[in-house]
């Protein structure tokens, strides 16, 4: 009879798969498409064919271009989150718990070129599909606490200044390497320097935590 039972989850599961996938090969489609051609430039027929499924599915699923879009900018957001949440900042020292944020986001913006092109073509958009969403705001509210209360530890061991806000501090860091990744063509070009190298990239990373915790210690 367990066998039984087992047998029939594993079918049950199966089936909860193959319904998904669809779903997923949409999503990861509009994804690249979105990514390389923005809202406006990409097409419904391309996206559903790269997914291999037809336009009736995919207005299923999603409702519409737009829609899709915005499931698109949802799901990129929700893995970035998912990722932070693995950081455990909550049990490391400040000092460590800094670095390891930095080197955290330089690498995920490095690995995941797509999330920078869809967060810059959403800024051409105003955000105009974000402000729609009801997921967007609640998805970072968990690493700020963590950082805020990391920056709080810091305060209490005497490393650490204090009048730091939690998000300023995430943006600064977030913004000091998503504008050398976002403009580094332009960049290495005005310098004359290959800026994406191993080197040079790692270099960087190295740069940003000195530069963060330089302004983090206390005097």
């Amino acid at each position: 009879m367990r066998q039984k039972r087992t047998a029939l989850s594993r079918d049950s599961q199966e089936r909860t798969r193959e319904r998904a996938a669809p779903r997923l090969r949409i999503l990861r489609a509009a994804t690249r498409a979105f990514a390389d051609r923005g809202l406006t430039g990409a097409r419904v027929a391309d996206i559903a064919a790269r997914a291999k499924v037809n336009k009736r599915m995919l207005y299923h699923y999603y409702g519409n271009k737009e829609a899709l879009y915005l499931a698109v900018l949802e799901n990129v957001y929700a893995e970035l989150l998912a990722a932070e949440s693995a950081l455990e900042l909550d049990v490391l020292g400040p000092i460590e718990g800094i670095e390891r944020l930095v080197r955290f986001l330089w690498e995920y913006y490095v690995a995941h070129p797509e999330f920078m092109a869809l967060v810059n073509n959403e800024n051409l958009h105003r955000a105009r599909h974000l402000k729609r969403s009801r997921t967007i705001r609640a998805m970072h509210s968990p690493l700020v606490e963590s950082l805020d209360a990391l920056l709080a530890r810091g305060r209490r061991q005497g490393v650490f200044r204090g009048g730091v806000d939690a998000v300023q501090l995430y943006i600064t860091i977030a913004g000091v390497a998503y504008f050398y990744l976002s403009n580094n063509a332009t960049l290495s070009t005005i310098f004359g320097r290959n800026l994406k190298s191993r080197r040079a990239l790692l270099e960087r990373v190295h740069h940003i935590a000195e530069v963060v915790l330089g302004y983090l210690a206390r005097p």
